[in-house]
């Protein structure tokens, strides 16, 4: 069956840097795209990052994280990482890796990532 694991969370202050990592298992990862959803507190689930499937090789972010997260793949270990640098207070939340797969959301268990000093 289809499972998605995180990995990676964490405390970090202000400034600094986190790598979140997704392993993804039963089905054909570079077939479809993955994306990075974080839910803070009080608020709705967004979407902050994805990656398409390995044809292009192509990217989206929200405005709230661009040019400061990096989302990647690795085809060949079924992953997926968002790479969070110059991190912010607001960008304290539960992220969650998810992949959509014939009409049907899948979601990791989320890995919680704290912004404090």
């Amino acid at each position: 069956q289809v499972q998605l694991v995180e990995s990676g969370g964490g405390l970090v202050q202000p400034g600094g840097s986190l790598r979140l990592s997704c392993a993804a298992s039963g089905f054909t990862f570079s077939s479809y795209a993955m994306k990075w959803y974080r839910q803070a507190p009080g608020k709705e689930r967004e979407l902050v990052a994805a990656a398409i499937s390995s044809a292009g090789g192509s990217t989206m972010y929200s405005d709230s994280v661009k040019g400061r997260f990096t989302i990647s793949r690795d085809n060949a270990k079924n992953t997926v990482y968002l790479q969070m640098n110059s991190l912010k207070p607001e960008d304290t939340a539960v992220y969650y890796c998810n992949a959509r797969l014939r009409g049907t959301n899948y979601w990791g268990q989320g890995t919680q990532v704290t912004v404090s000093s």
